[in-house]
């Protein structure tokens, strides 16, 4: 058997496939926590720390929590291990250029799923904790300006963030996940639920991930690291806005709808 037949068949395993289903529905418990803290951080001064890592911490510290916690780390390595053979060997049967882009939208996602694992990884194991989550970006960000042209990578980090955020508004305006879905995913009523989900969720973590690419931009414009910062700073800075709590509670019931996309997506997961 040759490598290539090898790891088709592991693409195609059916116990990956359980596996990243289970790690889709983490998933979706991640952006339901991290929606539910952003409800919180918009109607109190502090409210909790509304990134990945905040809600995977709360878990953890709930009854049984570190053990839920070692679930969904394993699902979300099953997850990435589906993405990171998708990126391989997968979408075979598609044109050449569009095969690409496909392959490197699961490349991207096999990044952003092993970095979520390791989170849940490193906090079930009682190592890690989310207090210095945007203080890492922060970090990040001030060894970018102290580079040579460190602006400009500050700029260009900001650019590729942004790019990313529209590209996940599109994605959701114009039902582009409905290619990660079987058929059945979206018809009747439960699809017309699912089509909306979907469609409001990818807005809402757009949106989001867009404010975090402006905080990288200001960074770069003020020359100051503290500035910049991750998710939990970027829902913050839309609470301290005109109207922000509504804002933010806004952005908070989006991201609970891609959470629950998440589970209708674990059990329609399209994966051929």
């Amino acid at each position: 058997m040759t490598p290539g037949r090898a790891g088709d068949q592991a693409h195609h395993s059916t116990w990956l496939k359980r596996g990243a289903r289970v790690g889709l529905v983490a998933y979706g418990v991640v952006h339901l926590l991290i929606a539910w803290i952003a409800l919180q951080v918009a109607w109190s001064s502090g409210g909790g720390n509304a990134s990945s890592g905040g809600a995977l911490k709360t878990l953890a510290d709930q009854p049984l929590g570190r053990t839920m916690l070692w679930v969904l780390a394993v699902g979300l390595v099953a997850l990435t291990l589906w993405q990171i053979a998708t990126a391989i060997w997968g979408y075979q049967s598609e044109d050449d250029p569009k095969r690409l882009w496909k392959r490197l939208i699961a490349g991207g996602r096999a990044v952003v799923y092993g970095v979520l694992t390791f989170s849940a990884t490193k906090i079930a194991a009682g190592s890690g904790g989310s207090s210095g989550d945007d203080s890492k970006e922060e970090g990040i960000t001030a060894r970018l300006l102290s580079a040579p042209a460190g602006r400009v990578l500050v700029v260009v980090v900001s650019l590729a963030i942004l790019a990313v955020a529209v590209s996940q508004v599109r994605r959701g305006l114009a039902e582009k996940f409905t290619h990660d879905l079987e058929p059945a995913a979206t018809t009747g009523d439960s699809g017309r639920t699912v089509l909306a989900l979907g469609k409001v969720g990818y807005v809402a973590k757009g949106v989001a991930i867009g404010v975090v690419g402006i905080l990288f931009g200001w960074a770069a414009l003020a020359y100051d690291p503290e500035k910049a910062g991750g998710l939990d700073d970027a829902l913050k800075t839309v609470r301290d806005q005109p109207f922000g709590p509504y804002l933010l509670s806004a952005v908070a019931l989006g991201l609970a709808a891609f959470g629950l996309y998440c589970f209708a997506w674990a059990r329609h997961a399209k994966t051929r």
